[in-house]
């Protein structure tokens, strides 16, 4: 009987010891997910006060910019939306993991690997825009400089 590659694949089973180290990886997922979400709390709690914040900053010290309430609230809320979104995935990832497991449910063990590679697949994309920003902001720097 020949085995092709893809059969292989389809019956891969998992070891106690896989699923041991799965249920500890969902455990771990669901706790950075729920730090994930204070923090994010955090940075919409500071996005609402931003703008007094600074405005009673700019009347103790003279020569703050105007706006910087209104651009501090702004950024923290965007930045908020990003990390909502990988946070968001990785939670779902343990809640399926954790499930499969229990149930041992091959449907939703592959939809909680799918919400871990949209996880790691978010922060790849959001990394490469960062590091590409970087770049820009370095190349900009260097002939500014000139």
């Amino acid at each position: 009987m020949i085995h092709n590659p893809i059969t292989q694949l389809e019956q891969l089973t998992l070891t106690s010891a896989s699923k041991n180290f799965l249920k500890e990886t969902a455990k771990w997922a669901k706790f950075l997910a729920i730090i994930g979400f204070v923090f994010i709390a955090i940075m919409v709690l500071f996005a609402v006060f931003a703008t007094t914040i600074f405005n009673l900053a700019s009347k103790m010290q003279p020569g703050m910019p105007e706006g910087l309430g209104l651009t501090m609230t702004i950024a923290y809320l965007v930045l908020a939306i990003i990390y909502f979104f990988p946070v968001y995935y990785l939670l779902l990832f343990s809640n399926k993991m954790k499930s499969a497991l229990a149930t041992k449910n091959d449907e939703t063990l592959a939809k909680a690997f799918e919400m871990l590679k949209s996880h790691y697949k978010f922060i790849g994309v959001f990394t490469i825009i960062t590091i590409s920003l970087y770049a820009l902001v370095i190349i900009a720097a260097v002939f500014g400089g000139l």
